[in-house]
């Protein structure tokens, strides 16, 4: 099952985020995939991909991963964090997260009205 879920309005938010739901082949408690449109500034017309969101695990709510690259040290697989706030104040990061969250609320909403 894959739908595309445009987040709040589309002409009035210059940054939409889109979901696909995410697939069996993916791991358990992964939801959906996500990504950041841009609609204004010098960002317009790009996205950003490699967000997920994962029913969390203790079972009450949902958490947003953000875009990572992995890579091995001594055998250790590391993550490296491809999306960082500028001044380590990490509420910038809140910010996406929330916009996704939402762009998921109300994808779980339109579903809930189909089915």
């Amino acid at each position: 099952m894959s739908a595309q879920s445009p987040s709040a309005d589309s002409a009035a938010n210059p940054l939409q985020a889109r979901l696909s739901a995410a697939i069996a082949e993916h791991r358990a408690g992964k939801l959906a995939e996500a990504e950041l449109h841009f609609a204004e500034g010098p960002l317009a017309g790009l996205k950003l991909i490699g967000f997920a969101v994962w029913e969390r695990r203790t079972g009450n709510g949902r958490n947003v991963t953000f875009p990572a690259r992995s890579y091995a040290v001594n055998g250790e697989k590391r993550s490296f964090a491809l999306l960082r706030p500028i001044t380590g104040d990490a509420t910038a990061q809140d910010r996406l997260r929330e916009i996704v969250l939402q762009a998921y609320a109300e994808y779980e909403e339109r579903a809930a009205v189909t089915t």
